[in-house]
């Protein structure tokens, strides 16, 4: 038993890094994960499986850093491991990718010992992403999506130009989907309304046009990794 005890207090202070440091080190990288989960959750729907995980990514990279740090048989053995590893999860935003980013680089920079820069890193990060989260850039105010179903047989390419000349200052066409065994098209706008102009108004003539079938208009999804 104090071999066993003795071999485990030598194992701790492998690589120069003591019980303390390494406690030490742990401690931060689990608040940097914290901070990072918290800042980007800010004005972002994210799953609390997601934010646990973005907690404490920085942690655990931070220990597999240090396993690996001058020991070239465990650096393999750790990406053999890794390779292992499969991600079976709901593709994210870009931003959800720049989070996951941030919190490896913190557990590499803590793994490797610049505890500072690690939190200056941290804390410039976070501060810009509330910065941008802020404003309204790479988005139209008050854009929103506008989906609209019509039969099979009818011409979508200048159906409702008029319309959407009448009542929006902006229209994109962004997606095409054929429904119902491919009787049914379903076509996916991103409209910005004119200032006064009738949502419910636009929507009636609308159905006069698709022959009354299901119209929805809403605040616009964000794909997957947004084109990252």
């Amino acid at each position: 038993m104090h071999n066993l005890i003795s071999a485990s207090a030598s194992l701790t202070t492998a690589d120069g890094v003591s019980t303390n440091e390494f406690i030490l080190y742990t401690l931060i990288s689990l608040a940097l994960g914290a901070v990072i989960a918290v800042v980007f959750s800010y004005k972002n729907k994210v799953s609390k499986g997601f934010s646990v995980t973005l907690a404490m990514l920085p942690a655990i990279v931070q220990v597999v850093i240090m396993l690996v740090n001058g020991n070239i048989g465990t650096g393999v053995a750790v990406m053999g491991a890794f390779n292992l590893v499969r991600f079976r999860s709901v593709p994210g935003s870009a931003r959800d990718i720049c989070s996951i980013f941030l919190a490896m680089a913190v557990g590499l920079a803590m793994g490797t010992g610049y505890a500072i820069i690690a939190v200056v890193f941290t804390a410039i990060l976070c501060v810009v992403n509330i910065i941008y989260s802020l404003i309204p850039i790479g988005e139209k105010i008050g854009e929103k999506q506008l989906i609209i179903t019509i039969p099979e047989s009818l011409d979508y390419t200048d159906v409702f130009s008029d319309l959407f000349e009448k009542y929006t200052s902006s229209c994109e066409l962004v997606n095409v989907k054929t429904t119902n065994m491919g009787s049914l098209f379903k076509l996916t706008y991103k409209i910005v309304l004119k200032k006064g102009a009738g949502e419910k108004a636009m929507i009636d003539e609308l159905r006069c046009r698709n022959g009354n079938l299901e119209i929805s208009c809403g605040q616009p999804v964000s794909q997957p990794y947004e084109q990252l």
